[in-house]
């Protein structure tokens, strides 16, 4: 049984190194395409490492017996992050192959909607599994919004900065971490964030129109974080009312 489990581990620890040379794969792919250069290279490499070494360092820690066909999913998404991140970092050195991009993204996203409903009829939901699709989320919305962000303004990156802005408070504030309810509004904003930041840089509608739709995504972003804090303060207040009334009573009857 002992050898068996190791066995298993095993192969769950080689589905990142996969996943790496994949990430290798498509760099060649899109150097040969476009003629990339040493900054799109030198952030895609980073990328692959850092991808392959946290999933690497999450799957030991949760030791999970099989990887599943949902994080296969999430991790050819994080392949193809990392290939927008890589094109954004190469658009800072020459004119950026914007056609390649939103298809790489656009892709990204359809996916999004795909390894949950995987997780869900296979019945491999894990938590680490939807913090693994969390954090490629995350990563491309911060990467489109550096990239949106040379063409309407250092504003847009707000976007991309204000979960790990939260995830920074949460270690200020511990009362921040606290588990939210689903909300199906939360889940739409999160999705539409990638839809808006897309259409923005696509360079498909005119400017004006490019503004409206990253300015209405970031409006509905802080509402939604917004909303989410707001409910976070509330239940911590009503949780330390709770804690403490037991003991102003006990001082009460102390006192009387």
């Amino acid at each position: 049984m002992a050898l068996n489990n190791t066995y298993e581990a095993r192969l769950v620890q080689q589905e990142p190194a996969v996943g790496a040379g994949i990430q290798l794969l498509l760099l060649a792919l899109l150097g040969s395409a476009i003629g990339m250069g040493p900054a799109g290279w030198l952030t895609g490499l980073a990328f692959a490492i850092a991808t392959w070494a946290v999933l690497s360092r999450a799957l030991h820690r949760s030791q999970l017996r099989s990887f599943g066909p949902a994080n296969r999913v999430t991790l050819g998404r994080a392949t193809l992050v990392g290939g927008v991140t890589a094109l954004v970092a190469d658009s800072f050195e020459s004119s950026p192959p914007v056609t390649l991009l939103v298809a790489l993204t656009a892709v990204a996203l359809i996916l999004d909607g795909v390894d949950g409903k995987v997780a869900r009829r296979t019945g491999t939901s894990t938590a680490l599994g939807a913090r693994f699709d969390m954090e490629v989320d995350a990563f491309l919305i911060l990467v489109l919004s550096v990239y949106v962000s040379t063409q309407l303004g250092p504003w847009v990156l707000l976007m991309g900065g204000m979960r790990y802005a939260f995830v920074a408070a949460a270690r200020v504030a511990p009362w921040l971490n606290a588990p939210l309810p689903p909300s199906f509004a939360r889940k739409t904003v999160a999705a539409t964030q990638g839809v808006c930041l897309l259409l923005a840089g696509s360079e498909l509608l005119p400017h004006v129109a490019n503004l409206a739709v990253a300015m209405l995504a970031l409006g509905s972003l802080l509402w939604s974080f917004g909303r989410d804090v707001l409910w976070l303060w509330r239940t911590s207040r009503t949780s330390r009312v709770i804690e403490e009334a037991p003991a102003r009573e006990m001082l009460e009857l102390v006192t009387q």
